[in-house]
C-alpha cells in the first residue's frame, strides 16, 4: 500500500504523518529530524503488513531520501531504510480535549496508536519524546 504521508524513525521506533496536502507533514517531519529522527519517506510511504502484525514503511525508490522544505525546495539527506511504525499523528484533526482519550487506527490490520496533532504547541517534541521513551500514561 502506498500512502499520501511521510514517516521519520527515532530509536529505531517509526512515526507515520498524516494529513491533508498542506497540512504540514514534511514540516513536522523536518522538526523531528532537526531533533533526532531519520527520514525514512517524504510525500509518499510504502506501507506493508507483516505476518506477526508489525507494520513496517520504506520510501518508493524516486524519492529516497528527499524532503520537501517548503520555500527552499527538496533537501537530500540521508534516510533510514525502513521502520517499523510504532505511532500515527493525524495533523488534520484536533484533540478533543485538553487531556483526550487513547485513540487508534487501523491500517493493513495493524493497530496504532494514533495522536491528534492539528495546532498542538510543541507538537515535535511530544513525539521526539514519545518516540525515545515509549508511551504516555493512560488517561
Amino acid at each position: 500500500m502506498i500512502l499520501h504521508a511521510s514517516a521519520v524513525s527515532m530509536e529505531g521506533r517509526g512515526l507515520l504523518v498524516l494529513g491533508k496536502s498542506g497540512a504540514g507533514k514534511s514540516g513536522l517531519a523536518l522538526r523531528l529530524m532537526a531533533l533526532g529522527a531519520r527520514l525514512v519517506s517524504d510525500d509518499r510511504v510504502i506501507l506493508e503488513a507483516r505476518a506477526d502484525g508489525v507494520l513496517m514503511a520504506t520510501a518508493p525508490g524516486q524519492i529516497a531520501g528527499l524532503i520537501e522544505a517548503r520555500g527552499v525546495g527538496l533537501l537530500q539527506v540521508d534516510p533510514v531504510s525502513s521502520a517499523r511504525i510504532v505511532l500515527a499523528v493525524d495533523l488534520d484533526t484536533r484533540p478533543e480535549a485538553r487531556l483526550p482519550q487513547d485513540r487508534c487506527i487501523t491500517i493493513m490490520g495493524c493497530e496504532l496508536e494514533l495522536i491528534s496533532g492539528r495546532d498542538v504547541p510543541n507538537m515535535d517534541a511530544i513525539l521526539a519524546i514519545l518516540l525515545q521513551e515509549g508511551r504516555k500514561v493512560a488517561t
